[in-house]
């Protein structure tokens, strides 16, 4: 079991200041929306006297846009070196489950390729995640259809649970370690009690959710490579395409779409390769030299979102590559749902549960 400790709610807040003396700090920041009951937040840099927040469910934006970014020079020598002498040391507060789990798609593709990709691999090593259980959910979570649990248990480096006068601090890796060897006044070691207080906790939330998830019917992981391998031919993919815009926003948004885009271009002069994060829906996604494109049509795009996701990555991994944050079904101006799509080829191919 991994080491637990205990740490009262001001003296979270006083250890937040003393580490923006060595780290760049980010942590979540509410969101009101007009259009909505619901708090979105999103991870900001924290400034001195900024009051830590916690969230008690994912932010808007997905946890991979602190390693990949949207735009950046990828074949000049001079500009990547900077990159990596700029990146310093970085503390993410507010860390999802759903995120550790998409985390484990990114680190498959950029470290564990033919090809190790180096600024990831830079800002990941840079990086310590301090994730947090959830406390609630958004209508559109549906983590525990995926396997994943609203808490991590892997992948991060310290993970805070809320009890009533402060949080549970458990330790998930050497760096999280350290930052409670560093600044030993802030920790104390947990109690059996408070460590009961949080499984209670957990498990309160884990039967809300699920409760909330029953009569969705959302197909379990155990068919979906199933349903797509046999729903290939379908009109499933018809259906739903009609509605899609050709946005992209489901790839750049999800938090396991890693697919990127090299381009060349010229500079003041200089010739530069930039990378950019790209779209399966887009049209020219897969278009090859000579005006090929095996996924013309709207229909195969949207198909093959899905057999990635769900085909080859169980393959692959094991796991879907999806975790279940429900971020793509709020950015599509479609309103199409990933849930939707599951459900309707486990109704055509008398799989439904």
């Amino acid at each position: 079991m991994n080491k637990v400790y205990f740490i009262a709610t001001d003296k979270l807040s006083f250890l937040v200041e003393r580490l923006r003396d060595n780290y760049t700090v980010f942590s979540p920041a509410a969101k009101p929306q007009n259009y909505t009951k619901e708090v979105d937040y999103s991870f900001q840099k924290t400034a001195a006297k900024d009051t830590l927040l916690f969230n008690p469910y994912r932010c808007v934006e997905p946890l991979k846009s602190f390693f990949t970014l949207a735009k950046e020079k990828a074949a000049d020598y001079f500009a990547c070196e900077d990159n990596l002498k700029d990146l310093g040391q970085v503390i993410i507060f507010g860390v999802k489950s759903c995120d550790i789990q998409a985390h484990r798609i990114q680190d498959f593709v950029f470290l564990e390729g033919a090809a190790e990709e180096s600024l990831y691999r830079a800002r990941r090593e840079n990086t310590i995640l301090i994730s947090s259980d959830c406390t609630a959910f958004k209508e559109v979570c549906f983590c525990l259809s995926m396997d994943v649990l609203p808490h991590p248990t892997t992948g991060f480096d310290m993970n805070l649970s809320p009890l009533n006068d402060g949080f549970l601090a458990e330790i998930g890796s050497e760096k999280g370690q350290e930052l409670v060897n560093n600044y030993p006044e802030y920790f104390a070691v947990a109690k059996d009690t408070q460590i009961a207080a949080r499984l209670a906790k957990r498990n309160n939330l884990i039967e809300r959710l699920k409760r909330e998830l029953a009569p969705k019917n959302i197909p379990p992981t155990s068919i979906q490579q199933r349903l797509i391998k046999e729903g290939f031919s379908l009109d499933t993919w018809s259906q739903f395409m009609q509605t899609c815009v050709e946005c992209g926003g489901c790839n750049l948004i999800c938090d396991t779409c890693h697919c990127f885009l090299l381009e060349d271009r010229k500079s003041a002069g200089v010739n530069e390769k930039v990378k950019m994060w790209d779209s399966c829906l887009y049209a020219n996604y897969a278009r090859v030299a000579g005006g090929a494109n095996p996924n013309k049509m709207r229909a195969q795009r949207l198909r093959f979102r899905f057999t990635k996701k769900f085909d080859f990555f169980f393959e692959h991994l094991k796991i879907p590559g999806c975790c279940g944050c429900g971020r793509c079904i709020e950015v599509c101006p479609g309103k199409i749902d990933i849930r939707e799509v599951l459900k309707d080829l486990a109704k055509k191919l008398n799989l439904a549960q």
